[in-house]
């Protein structure tokens, strides 16, 4: 920890200005820590922000304090994005303490942190700067407001490249990197993800934009040709049958109807994705497959009929069964993730309050070099498998994407 101790100590100045610490190595904790500078009394010092699942924590410290706080972080999480006026680290940390570093120097120097205590939440796209593809896609006003009814988006867009950043440890820098958007529809996550990664942080990317409406591909071509996204290119055609590349490095899947969330999620699978982000839409297959069951259950016995008489409180109505169906359906989509081979979360996309489809799932492929790691993923994965059999027996549930992927295994 002696290298990370001294970069600390390196960063932690007047020209720091975030930090986020991410990839918890225990699960149920803080699984996120926000570090920013602040000014108090006329003393720096620096907020720690940590997240749970459901709350945040913060608490303020000088300069030494923090240089040991994030040495405890650094113990417990697998990556850190530190980001100085200067310059912009990635730290990735092994099961063992070791640390890699890298180091990449601005060009020209950042403008340095806001030091209010009461400042305005920070956003990754920043409200006042004007953005192209913000003001086309009726957003942003031309001298780089936002649009008052359009605040939710603007707000949707900024958590979503929060997730991004996140898993930027995980994406190569040294190749260029293809990321599939399927069911893309007006994109304005699709181009938000190449600004973020092309324009402002010089990922090298390839984007590909799919949906089924013709018109809504038209136009995206033309904006991103409009805007020279050479290389963010946008085509019409279905989920299931897309076979235009034999790698992908990303794949996301925002509100694809039912089971075009499983297709996309084998898809991604069967190319070995390092990352996938999905927001499901309307997941009637369970319920379907519930409400037939329900028919003829009387509430004893074993099996499909003992499983859904014991949950008739909630199969006996059908708003209950609905809500109770999609719950299954993601969780067990969450697990099919984590038998394949990937480290899922289950996470609040943008609050209840804007849109009821705000559960995303992030799945980052487990990295094991080593033997031991490679044990650990195994147990992983055979535990995922254990908990999906169970699940499936218990409400003799068949979801597409088990069935997608036992496909893919040759099973």
């Amino acid at each position: 920890m002696e290298e990370l101790e001294k970069l600390f100590d390196e960063v932690l100045n007047k020209d720091f200005i975030r930090a986020v610490i991410s990839n918890p190595r225990k699960k149920g904790g803080i699984v996120k820590v926000r570090i920013r500078p602040l000014e108090l009394k006329g003393h720096l010092v620096f907020q720690f922000e940590s997240f749970t699942a459901k709350q945040a924590f913060h608490k303020n410290l000088d300069r030494d304090a923090a240089v040991q706080e994030l040495s405890g972080c650094a113990g417990e999480f697998r990556q850190m994005q530190i980001e100085t006026a200067d310059a912009e680290y990635t730290v990735l940390i092994s099961k063992k303490g070791k640390a890699t570093i890298k180091r990449k120097q601005r060009r020209e120097k950042a403008q340095a942190a806001d030091l209010s205590h009461n400042r305005q939440k920070r956003y990754i796209l920043e409200e006042g700067k004007y953005v192209p593809f913000l003001h086309d896609l009726g957003v942003m006003t031309e001298d780089g407001k936002i649009v008052r009814s359009r605040t939710d988006k603007f707000r949707q867009i900024n958590r979503f490249l929060e997730f991004i950043e996140d898993i930027l440890p995980r994406l190569d820098r040294d190749r260029e990197l293809t990321i599939l958007d399927f069911g893309c529809g007006k994109s304005y996550l699709t181009f938000a993800m190449y600004y973020y990664l092309h324009e402002l942080k010089g990922y090298d990317i390839r984007i590909i934009g799919l949906d089924l409406k013709e018109d809504v591909i038209r136009r995206c071509s033309r904006l991103a040709g409009q805007y020279g996204y050479d290389k963010l290119t946008f085509l019409t055609g279905d989920i299931a049958d897309y076979d235009g590349v034999d790698r992908v490095d990303m794949v996301v899947t925002l509100h694809a109807c039912d089971t075009a969330t499983d297709y996309a999620l084998a898809k991604a699978a069967g190319w070995n994705a390092k990352v996938i982000l999905s927001v499901p839409c309307c997941q009637h297959e369970l319920n379907i497959q519930f409400a037939e069951g329900a028919k003829g259950n009387s509430g004893e016995g074993s099996g499909n009929a003992g499983a859904r008489g014991l949950l008739a409180p909630v199969m006996d109505y059908g708003l209950l069964r609905e809500r109770f169906a999609a719950l299954v359906t993601d969780g067990l989509r969450a697990k099919y993730l984590e038998r394949a081979g990937d480290e899922t979360q289950v996470l609040e996309f943008i609050d209840m309050e804007h849109t009821p489809k705000n559960i995303l799932l992030r799945a980052v492929k487990r990295s094991g070099d080593k033997i031991k790691d490679a044990a650990a993923e195994s147990a992983a994965a055979r535990r995922a498998a254990e908990d999906i059999v169970k699940c499936e027996q218990f409400l003799q549930a068949s979801p597409t994407l088990g069935r997608l992927l036992s496909d893919i295994k040759g099973e």
